[in-house]
């Protein structure tokens, strides 16, 4: 196979070696170019200073004796050097005494030299006489023409140029001819054999080795062209035999894979429907889930609004009834309410946080308070039952977190309540420890236990470790339920670790970040955004309050807490009685029921807070729904804080002292 001349390797080798030979003689020729350059500037300036020094004496001689004749003879054979175009004698005034000039050459090259040496240059020398050296004569100007140099320099460098190129044209031939004699002739006659290989049969051909080339690069890859030819021999008659072993092995692949894939598919299918039968029970299972979270929430209101009757008035009958039997019964139905409000709570809590519509608060609190006031919450119980309880928390431990401090209370209640229940000897411990980011809080009791049956279960809806524990010591089993799925929610993790008739421990982890407020709340649950952060220790005295409630027990409970608070209480049986009140007198502060007839409270609070008489009045929502929704409701509508059914007097004094400023001292 004949290859065309530019794709010769000969052509290739000399063509890139007189490409380097060319670029290095070009960069070794520039660089004899510059120094010519500067040798040449150098040689003229000599050249002139030279003339000049010639010329000095006479000139002084001439400027001294003011000898015109001479002058005119001394400037007229400085003109005749080739270089000279100016010459002149001038006076210490920088008067010209005498001058000669001629024109400058003109040459198309001459812009190469002006732009190398510049088109002109002017030597100046001073005039003096040995005789009289102070005495000043003027000066020798003399005006060169560069292009006389400049033209020398640039007929040295355009045959430095050519010489060097004709250098590396002979050297490409010589090369040229060279490297096709001893590379380029035996590589074709290779070529050549190598041609003639039969393609159906390469094995049969071995190829000879140029003339001269038996000991060198060309003789070393012949023979290795011909070892591997002998190899090719030998895997060819082994591939033959592979490519029939294949072909029997891809006929039962291919049969294989239709087998399979028909299996896949029926099993792709069958997934499919078992998927989709899947989703359809996710979704059957959510929209059940949300229908009971929403038929709680319904209820709530209706449940909680007789309930409230019931325990206002067993606490009204309680303050009010000397005799002590009678206290006693109405001591115990009030357990029994305030037992069946907490079950309605957990209840909904739980539903709550199913339905998605649990919110947390995110606001500064003292995790070492809540841990003490918990404690101090049962220690009552505990005495009781002659167990000691002991909270402890390091010197170290911050004081500030972020997070939900009425969330976490429910939680360190319901764990410290069950520990102390289901521990009949020994001590109920709290403790708490902070690690970078973490919280951790161990409530470990000395009680019953638990076996590891009872474990798996302890944590499910309406369960207990036992049915003997439920009739011993009661329970509905919703509050571990809860504390889970409050931990969850707070993105933290719940555990449990209990021995039987040893022992119980539950660890809390939360990832609470560290507040940097100097200055925290105790451990109240009141939004900051929301309160007036007014609040104060000091009486508020008798406040008028307009109460807006339209059920009849609720109005008489309510009427009653505020009478023994010390307020007046004026009542509205629904929203348009309530503005009409409004009118009539100025009030201290509204309590607002959200759901009433005619005119509910969400639409009275909007009407409240379009009058600007009435825009820095407290309106403070009480109400039976609980949900995440209806607080967010009251707040849109313009109320200031929320307060839920049944009535409680303290939750209710301490919403009532953060919105009323307290009076001056000696008007209470």
């Amino acid at each position: 196979m004949s290859k065309g001349f530019r794709h010769r390797l000969s052509y290739r080798l000399a063509r890139d070696t007189v490409l380097i030979a060319m670029a290095l003689g070009l960069v070794l020729n520039m660089a004899q170019i510059t120094l010519d350059y500067f040798g040449a500037r150098k040689s003229m300036n000599e050249d002139v200073q030279a003339l000049m020094e010639i010329s000095h004496n006479p000139a002084s001689q001439i400027a001294y004796n003011l000898d015109v004749l001479l002058a005119k003879e001394l400037l007229d054979g400085l003109l005749k050097h080739p270089a000279t175009i100016d010459a002149r004698i001038v006076d210490d005034e920088n008067s010209t005494m005498t001058a000669a000039s001629k024109s400058s050459p003109a040459s198309p090259y001459r812009w190469i030299s002006d732009l190398l040496f510049g088109d002109s240059r002017v030597f100046s020398r001073k005039l003096s006489v040995s005789q009289l050296s102070d005495l000043p004569l003027g000066r020798l100007v003399v005006t060169i023409d560069t292009y006389h140099y400049g033209l020398q320099f640039l007929e040295r460098a355009g045959y430095t140029l050519i010489s060097g190129l004709l250098k590396s044209l002979i050297l490409s031939a010589s090369l040229l001819g060279i490297f096709y004699l001893i590379l380029t002739r035996p590589m074709l006659s290779v070529i050549g054999a190598l041609n003639e290989v039969n393609a159906s049969s390469p094995e049969k051909i071995r190829l000879p080795v140029p003339p001269g080339h038996e000991q060198d690069e060309i003789g070393t890859m012949v023979g290795i062209i011909n070892q591997h030819l002998e190899t090719i021999d030998f895997t060819l008659a082994q591939l033959r035999m592979a490519e029939t072993t294949m072909k029997n092995y891809s006929i039962e692949l291919e049969r294989e894979v239709e087998n399979r894939t028909r299996e896949i598919s029926d099993k792709n299918l069958a997934l499919q429907r078992g998927n989709r039968a899947l989703v359809k029970a996710k979704e059957d299972a959510m929209r059940r889930a949300r229908a009971r979270a929403n038929f709680l929430a319904s209820m709530s209101h209706e449940i909680r609004t007789p309930l409230n009757g019931l325990l206002g008035m067993l606490g009204l009958a309680l303050e009010g009834e000397q005799d002590s039997v009678k206290r006693h019964r109405l001591q115990i139905a009030l357990s029994a309410g305030e037992s069946l409000l907490g079950i309605l709570n957990d209840i909904l809590d739980i539903s709550k946080v199913e339905a998605g519509k649990l919110s947390l608060e995110n606001i500064p609190f003292n995790m070492r308070s809540l841990i003490e006031e918990c404690a101090t919450l049962h220690m009552q119980q505990a005495r009781k039952k002659g167990i000691e309880l002991i909270a402890e928390t390091a010197p170290t431990f911050p004081e500030c977190f972020l997070g939900d401090p009425t969330r976490l209370r429910q939680i360190l209640n319901n764990l410290l309540g069950n520990a102390i229940k289901f521990t009949n000897s020994g001590s109920v411990r709290i403790s708490a420890r902070h690690t970078p980011g973490m919280v951790t809080i161990d409530v470990v009791d000395t009680g019953i236990g638990m076996s590891k049956q009872g474990l798996r279960r302890i944590f499910s809806p309406f369960s207990q470790a036992n049915t003997q524990t439920t009739r011993l010591y009661g329970g509905t089993g919703l509050g571990l339920t809860l504390c889970r799925q409050l931990v969850e929610r707070m993105h933290g993790d719940i555990k449990v670790d209990s021995v039987e008739h040893q022992g119980t421990r539950f660890t809390v982890t939360l990832p609470l970040p560290i507040c940097s407020t100097v200055d925290v709340p105790g451990t109240g649950s009141a939004s900051p955004t929301t309160a007036l952060p007014t609040t104060s220790t000091q009486s508020q005295g008798s406040l008028r309050i307009l109460l807006v409630e339209d059920n009849d027990v609720n109005r008489m409970v309510a009427g009653a807490l505020l009478k023994k608070m010390g307020h007046t209480a004026d009542v509205a049986e629904n929203g348009e009685r309530a503005l009409e009140a409004l009118r009539q007198r100025d009030y201290d502060l509204v309590l607002m029921d959200c759901q009433m007839p005619v005119m509910d409270g969400y639409e009275t609070t909007r009407r409240i807070r379009e009058n600007p008489d009435w825009q820095e009045l407290p309106v403070i929502a009480v109400t039976a729904n609980v949900m995440q929704g209806d607080r967010d409701d009251c707040f849109a509508s313009g109320m200031n804080d929320y307060v839920t059914k049944p009535y409680n007097r303290n939750q209710l004094d301490e919403a009532i002292k953060r919105w009323t400023r307290p009076f001056p001292p000696g008007l209470q």
